[in-house]
């Protein structure tokens, strides 16, 4: 017996049985409303006025609510809702200031689905190792202002007639629309700036928006612009690739067998990292009304972040000598870890290694949509859609120096458990003049392309015949997608190191780091960017258009996934006296076709090759159908209690790089990932409960569980590969991560309060806790999930009156599964963060604002285990002033 689907129809039956005993009556179900608010308690208002008339789990953001929060993306604006958790990186590139991922009751971002109007949105990262290696289903946020936003959705349980995808879930953004507008011409902007306190930076900060429509209200037109700069600096200690175990065969086991099994840093960095980020974009929406029964719309949305960064991480090289050197006497070694080690310094020995990384870097993101709603009779109505959009993330250029220092000059540390940096040490000549070898790599061109056509036709039955069924959605979606990695040319290194090491140099800025603590070398020097991008320009050949043996096609770092998606859809919407529900299936038809490359030694095997080895094509196709139910049931228990019930099952499919990527891996520690495109989607089933009560205008009570029975949920295992070395250009043996199926579950609990408090103040807070466990053991012996914070919790409270108006609000999310780290899983530790705004309306048509994030400057902080920290990461404050104008 299927007990998945035993337990799902017993829940579904059971919302039937309720449905049939109870009264009947015959009001028009109605959609989702928009309707324009203003201030905090008016858009707080909306907001649960929504939540309360809606038949299914759904939380709400309004347009002035998003405004008024100290939130500039959409992210940000969300992590305050009940159930939700954002994170500030895609892949292993670590903690940021700005929200850039959201995820649901405590699971990865990739189970979370992300729409823009009901749609998919072709998405990208700046990030590198995001365009190639690390590419989930997930939507980067950092694309998508607020200032675009009407309303945002997130809708916690499943209807037949929303789009697949979301097994936890979905967002759904929602944009303006000219005929939406009161007046027939309205003009908006804001003109601000954005003081970055660790950057020392001011940067601009513009948005506009124009929209006009006919007296008839037959045609509207609306245009929407942004143009948002700002510099970042990140201060950190990193350990990259984590700790790794001494074995039994290695040098030092000979002299010092006590240390066989211990756990040693392989690198201890001291890591700089700065950007600029430049964000521009807009939105155009026409509407046309040929008759009052037939409304057209075309939407176009573009959204551009150019994202250049340099990197420097000097680093303690422990992966050169303590497999081979035997620590000082002394040393301790505590829980497994070598804590506490001295080693005196050998000739010929390299101590520190040092990598210096500058990289041009861009995300884009668009889509182009036509829409047409007819509403063929009083009782039927139907909606066509069709449209395109296209992600693309970009590294055209990688400018990389990695050199040894410390010849000699011995190396130290002390670790104080996860919490607290590691104290490290090396001793030798550290300047440009202490250079022992100079190394480059990666100077290779890096895309990646997501693009969707997509096409569905909706149509919704109702029925004015007082009887419990009050409407019949039925529909039907058609999709093709494709995601690829592309890597087709780069540049062969010359004699750089002659041209650089007498280039220009710069500094570590003073009080380096001061926030972390801990002691490490600070006082370190650099290329400055523009040395390092015309030692590496001038002295590289750049091979462009040669797919052979003596180009820089990278084909180890390519692949491709096309899914063609079909689905339809019927829903049947009930109502009575003091109950509303819905009952749906979706059917839904994948096709998959996954190209990906497999590194070969014999030429005799390989389809092409390059400069970078020999390779051989792979294909694989897979085929998933699926029959998802769903059920949704609302009781108004009386005039201000609301009892919801749900049940559905929802599926994700896997990440597309977790499919398709073929293996790739570091030099320095030998670790590394790749796709498996055997795997399976992952299926969850899922329960769910929530008990409201709207005590007050504008006050809510509630208390809810929920509980999602995962199958085929993605983990990682580690295998041994042989991948083609920069380094020794020879093939050699990695350690590397790759996807399987494994289940899992999560069982929960939210509660959200808010109450205004006389006339002018409220507050608002909210909990949720989430224990989720997977059936795959990690290497460290646990069961976790990834992305589960087991408690994540926010409290706010904000005062408004006609002129001024502030909130101040916290967020706290604990610690959680990241991935792996080399071969090791690896975790975020627990984190809050603070943020405020005041306003103050000076006239009708001027208002300013000043909002503050991250007031508490929190360190983020990564680690291994309870003894081996991974990272510590500090971004400073940022401060937004804005003066806004409306006509």
């Amino acid at each position: 017996m299927n007990t998945r689907k035993t337990l799902l129809s017993a829940a579904i039956v059971s919302c039937i049985a309720f449905s049939a005993h109870a009264q009947q009556a015959a009001p028009t179900a109605t959609d989702l409303d928009t309707v324009t608010v203003t201030g905090i308690r008016g858009s707080m208002e909306k907001s649960l006025d929504t939540k309360r008339e809606a038949n299914a789990r759904v939380e709400v953001v309004t347009a002035e609510d998003v405004g008024k929060l100290p939130a500039h993306n959409v992210a940000d604006t969300l992590q305050r809702l009940p159930g939700v958790n954002i994170s500030s990186s895609s892949a292993d590139e670590g903690g940021f200031d700005e929200a850039d991922r959201v995820s649901l009751r405590g699971t990865s971002p990739s189970l979370t689905q992300t729409l823009i109007n009901g749609r998919t949105v072709g998405s990208a990262d700046w990030f590198v190792l995001s365009q190639g290696n690390n590419v989930g289903r997930s939507v980067s946020y950092s694309l998508l202002p607020s200032e675009l936003v009407s309303s945002v959705e997130v809708n916690k349980s499943s209807q037949a007639k929303l789009q697949d995808g979301g097994t936890t879930g979905t967002v759904n953004i929602i944009t303006r629309k000219p005929l939406e507008f009161s007046k027939q011409f309205t003009a908006e902007g804001s003109i601000g700036m954005v003081r970055s306190d660790q950057a020392k930076s001011n940067d601009p900060q513009y948005s506009a928006l124009f929209n006009y429509k006919n007296e008839e209200n037959t045609f509207g037109v609306m245009v929407q612009g942004f143009s948002q700069k700002r510099e970042l600096r990140r201060e950190a200690q990193e350990i990259p690739g984590g700790f790794f175990q001494i074995g039994p065969k290695d040098p030092v086991a000979l002299t010092n067998p006590d240390l066989i099994g211990v756990n040693v840093p392989g690198l201890l960095g001291s890591t700089l990292f700065e950007q600029t980020r430049e964000r521009k974009g807009g939105l155009v929406s026409l509407q046309f009304k040929p008759t009052d029964t037939l409304t057209l719309g075309l939407n176009g949305f573009s959204s551009e972040l150019k994202a250049n960064n340099y990197n420097r991480n000097f680093m303690m090289f422990g992966n050169s000598f303590a497999k081979v050197q035997a620590p000082n006497p002394g040393y301790v070694v505590k829980d497994g870890v070598l804590t506490n080690a001295t080693y005196a310094g050998v000739p010929g020995t390299n101590y520190a290694v040092y990598d210096m990384i500058y990289r041009e870097s861009k995300a884009k993101s668009s889509y182009v949509t036509f829409d047409a709603d007819w509403q063929i009779s009083d009782s039927l109505t139907a909606k066509f859609q069709a449209g395109s959009t296209k992600g693309t993330g970009e590294t055209p250029r990688q400018y990389i120096a990695e050199v040894t220092l410390a010849g000699g000059g011995g190396a130290s540390w002390a670790t104080h458990g996860s919490g607290s940096p590691i104290d490290w040490n090396v001793g030798g000549d550290l300047s440009p003049n202490g250079v022992t070898s100079f190394g480059t790599w990666g100077n290779q061109q890096v895309t990646a392309e997501d693009k969707e056509k997509w096409a569905t036709l909706d149509f919704n039955q109702y029925f004015n015949d007082g009887g419990v069924l009050s409407s019949l959605d039925f529909g039907v979606r058609f999709a093709d997608h494709k995601r690829e990695a592309l890597s087709p040319e780069g540049a062969t290194p010359g004699d750089i190191w002659s041209a650089l090491k007498n280039g220009a140099t710069s500094n570590y800025p003073n009080g380096f780091a001061g926030d972390i603590g801990g002691t490490f070398p600070r006082n370190i020097w650099y290329f400055t960017p523009g040395a390092l991008k015309e030692a590496v320009t001038n002295n590289s050949t750049w091979l462009a258009g040669n797919d052979g043996p003596t180009g820089r096609h990278n084909y180890g770092a390519e692949w491709r996934v096309k899914e063609k998606n079909f689905a339809g859809y019927v829903q049947a919407n009930f109502r009575g006296d003091w109950w509303s529900g819905n009952l749906g299936l979706r059917y839904v038809n994948i096709k998959q076709d996954i190209d990906t490359y497999n590194a070969v030694s014999n030429a005799a095997d390989a389809d092409v090759s390059s400069l970078f080895g020999m390779w051989e094509r792979m294909a694989f196709q897979n085929k998933r159908n699926r029959v998802l139910p769903s059920a949704n049931i609302k009781f108004d228990l009386d005039d201000n209690l609301v009892l919801r019930v749900a049940a559905s099952q929802t599926q994700t499919l896997p990440d597309y790089s977790a499919l398709g990527a073929s293996s790739y891996g570091s030099d320095l520690n030998r670790t590394g990932g790749g796709g498996n495109p055997n795997l399976k989607p992952t299926l969850s089933t899922n329960l769910d409960a929530n008990l409201e009560w709207y005590f007050m205008p504008r006050g809510l009570l509630s208390i809810g569980a929920y509980h999602m029975d995962l199958k085929d949920y993605i983990a990682f295992d580690v295998v041994s590969r042989q991948l083609y070395s920069e380094l020794t250009n020879q093939l050699e043996t990695y350690q590397i991560s790759t996807p399987i199926n494994a289940d899992g579950k999560v069982t929960g609990v939210e509660v959200a309060y808010e109450q205004p408090i006389g006339e002018y103040f409220g507050v608002n807070a909210n909990y949720t806790y989430a224990n989720g466990t997977t059936a795959h053991t990690w290497s460290d012996g646990s069961h976790n999930l990834l992305g589960t914070s087991k408690n994540t919790y926010n409290v706010g409270a904000y005062f408004e009156n006609e002129r001024f108006g502030a909130r101040v609000s916290y967020t706290h999310r604990s610690s959680f599964l990241i991935s792996l780290s080399g071969t090791n899983p690896y975790y975020q530790d627990d984190f809050g963060t603070l943020s405020a705004s005041l306003s103050f309306k000076a006239t009708d048509w001027l208002s300013i604002s000043l909002d503050g994030l991250n007031l508490n400057n929190p360190t983020y902080k990564y680690y291994q285990t309870a003894a081996i920290p991974t990272s510590f990461y500090s971004n400073g404050r940022q401060y937004y002033l804005n003066f806004r104008f409306k006509y």
